[in-house]
């Protein structure tokens, strides 16, 4: 690799792409990028991003910090790493596109499912959208998101700005809503789930009356407003799909497939205890399985880490 490659680079890009020059390690192998950018991750994964320094990540790895200036810049560099590194999450392979009954690749549903992915990242690491955004993609890993994602658009009729907005309205969606979902769910286990009964919304009802609130009030009194479960709705998921519907559309009108015809809506799910007692269990059970993954991943890297020695 030519040198003014690594040179024309920030520290943290080049270090991604391998292409930067690496300190020579002592014998045992002990100190790596791999462990630096891992035990952050480990680090904001558990407390926070703002647990992530220097100092701390030393700390844990049993190094003076001075050390790791040797493999990093700045803490901006670990950062910029960690959000990379997160996003090296499965891609489906060309012959995994999703297809519809006629045989035909399911732009909508693969990108759908581009969109989920975001959700997931977001999930397993609560710390991901508090790395602020500098610029377009520049790593392998969300270079290779995004590459994903502009395959699905391939056989559209858009040009190669309409697919790079497209993608841009699809992630930011997926990033507010995982946002509002976080900070929810944050909210939720520091006080507790809110106590929205019966009584909450009688009392609620007696402010928010028809006269001053002619459009909101039917929704207090219904409860539907303070449903801290979303009932039936998956807000997510019903926006996702009208904004599909509406690149949909959009297609259409620029020559490509006509909009397909419109899904029936499902039966409404009962507002029942059991029905939320369900949902928890499944959202809890969801968890579970991130931190499953977790640990697999954990155990995946230092495999590895000995193999190497």
């Amino acid at each position: 690799m030519p040198d003014d490659v690594e040179e024309a680079l920030p520290r943290a890009v080049a270090l991604s792409w391998g292409v930067a020059e690496h300190p020579q390690r002592g014998p045992k192998r002990e100190l790596s990028i791999e462990r630096i950018v891992d035990t952050a991750i480990e680090l904001a994964d558990a407390e926070g991003l703002p647990a992530v320094s220097m100092s701390r990540i030393a700390g844990e790895l049993g190094f003076t910090t001075m050390s790791l200036y040797r493999y990093v810049t700045s803490k901006d560099d670990v950062l910029a790493l960690m959000q990379d590194a997160v996003c090296a999450i499965p891609i489906p392979p060309d012959h995994e596109l999703d297809r519809r009954a006629d045989g035909a690749h399911d732009w909508r549903q693969g990108l759908r499912r581009w969109a989920m992915a975001t959700i997931e990242v977001m999930r397993e690491h609560p710390w991901f959208p508090d790395i602020p955004i500098n610029g377009i993609p520049l790593m392998p890993n969300n270079l290779a998101v995004l590459d994903w994602g502009l395959r699905e658009m391939r056989a559209l009729p858009l040009s190669d700005a309409e697919k790079m907005s497209t993608a841009l309205l699809l992630s930011s969606y997926a990033r507010a809503v995982g946002v509002v979902e976080r900070d929810v769910t944050r909210s939720r286990q520091a006080d507790g789930p809110p106590a929205y009964g019966e009584a909450f919304t009688a009392a609620l009802a007696e402010l928010v009356t028809p006269e001053r609130f002619p459009d909101l009030a039917p929704l207090v009194a219904s409860g539907t407003y303070a449903d801290a479960d979303g009932g039936e709705q998956d807000d997510f998921a019903f926006g996702l799909d009208r904004i599909l519907d509406g690149i949909e559309r959009y297609v259409a009108e620029r020559g490509g497939e006509a909009p397909a015809a419109a899904a029936p809506l499902p039966e409404p799910v009962p507002r029942d205890k059991a029905v939320r007692e369900a949902a928890k269990a499944r959202r809890e059970a969801e968890s579970r399985l991130r931190e499953a993954r977790k640990r697999e991943r954990e155990a995946i890297a230092r495999a590895r880490e000995r193999a190497a020695r």
